[in-house]
């Protein structure tokens, strides 16, 4: 409401009992008036203060009213304060003539006549609550204007957000089928044959070596659906903050042979060699199974996109941490996609078409924050890559 606004009015007279008077007549509760006996001390609380009208008592020593409404006009935060001045002396002398030239919206004479001074003041009190009113409403509708847009620019990069979400998904569904589906294949057709075997009772399909063969290649497929199927849930853990650290004391550098030792075959299919450099225990608390699930994912990533050339391993601790590097003479990988290969569901590029959910890293990085540690990549395209991980001791 505009009563709520609080006028301040100024008064300049050099005799107090002017002041006084004059002060009894406009004052109320919703106003304050201050009170000055000189131009330079009105001056000062022009200053200090923001009025909504000055009555300038024309005649005083020094600085006369006129000369203190010119001053006022001439300063950025006065010059919009309407003036009424208040003069004794004729009609005559042309002084209201004078006053309106120096800036003044009225002019009145003594003896004041009580009802016009209080009209008067109150006309301007009014406007004035009305122009703040309004000033405060278009700064609260520039508010409201920024907000708006604020939220605007909130809700477009939500939506892009969700639209690129939606490409995520589609991508991981398109992938997983993909990726299922491989394995699924070498399963259907293997029953497949063995059904058309049995169907001709060709028993010799089915000896001692090709039984052992059957079951290495079914036991294969099986583990390759099973990672696949452990990777998705581990992302669903890491979403909802489940995903458990056992630590319990452990030699880094036993582990990471084991690693490799479990890895022959996929060496062999890669038609790469590997290299360890272990010669001393590394030892730890950290969660076995989790630290295996790294070390594997990166000589996955190793072997994928090595080109066939040697990969190096070391286990060695330094400062006060473990470190465990990989190293491959590959592709390399630019430094564009270096910032991105461990969020989820990304690969090198898709210039090399490989297999998998573009999971193994994202799961990496977070197994191994979740101990404390660190993974970092440097590499340059052509010059392959070297991945370091970082545990604490």
């Amino acid at each position: 409401m505009l009563s709520n606004i609080q006028a301040k009015l100024l008064i300049v007279d050099d005799l107090p009992e002017n002041l006084l008077a004059l002060e009894a007549l406009i004052k109320r509760e919703d106003r304050i008036v201050y009170k000055a006996l000189s131009a330079d001390e009105a001056l000062s609380l022009l200053l200090e203060h923001e009025f909504a009208l000055a009555i300038l008592d024309v005649q005083m020593p020094g600085m006369n009213g006129f000369e203190l409404a010119e001053l006022m006009r001439g300063t950025e935060k006065t010059r919009n304060i309407p003036i009424v001045f208040v003069s004794a002396a004729g009609r005559e002398l042309n002084y209201a003539f004078k006053g309106y030239e120096s800036g003044a919206v009225d002019f009145l004479h003594k003896p004041l006549d009580v009802q016009a001074v209080k009209s008067k003041v109150n006309v301007f009190v009014d406007l004035y609550r009305q122009s703040k009113a309004m000033k405060e409403q278009v700064l609260a509708l520039e508010q409201s204007r920024r907000e708006q847009e604020a939220l605007l620019e909130q809700l477009q990069n939500t939506q892009l957000e969700l639209e690129q979400a939606v490409r995520m998904r589609d991508d991981f569904m398109s992938i997983v089928a993909h990726e299922v589906r491989t394995p699924l294949n070498g399963l259907i057709l293997e029953t497949q044959l063995r059904k058309m075997h049995l169907a001709r009772d060709n028993a010799a399909a089915f000896t001692l070596d090709k039984m052992h063969a059957m079951v290495d290649s079914d036991e294969r497929q099986i583990k390759s659906l099973i990672r696949l199927i452990e990777d998705m849930l581990d992302v669903s853990r890491i979403r909802t903050g489940k995903l458990s650290i056992r630590p319990k004391r452990v030699d880094l550098s036993t582990l990471v042979r084991d690693v490799l030792h479990n890895f022959s075959q996929q060496i062999d299919a890669a038609e790469a060699s590997v290299s360890l450099d272990a010669a001393q225990p590394v030892i730890g608390n950290w969660d076995e199974f989790r630290i295996e699930q790294v070390i594997s994912n990166l000589l996955t990533n190793a072997l994928r996109y090595g080109a066939k050339s040697p990969i190096a391993v070391k286990v060695y601790s330094e400062g006060g941490q473990a470190l465990v590097d990989v190293q491959d003479q590959g592709i390399g990988i630019s430094e564009e996609n270096q910032k991105r290969i461990f969020q989820q569901f990304e690969r090198v590029s898709a210039r090399h078409a490989v297999a998998g959910l573009g999971l193994g890293l994202f799961i990496s990085e977070q197994i191994v924050a979740a101990h404390g540690g660190t993974i970092t990549v440097q590499s340059r395209i052509g010059e392959g890559a070297l991945f370091r991980v970082c545990l604490p001791l």
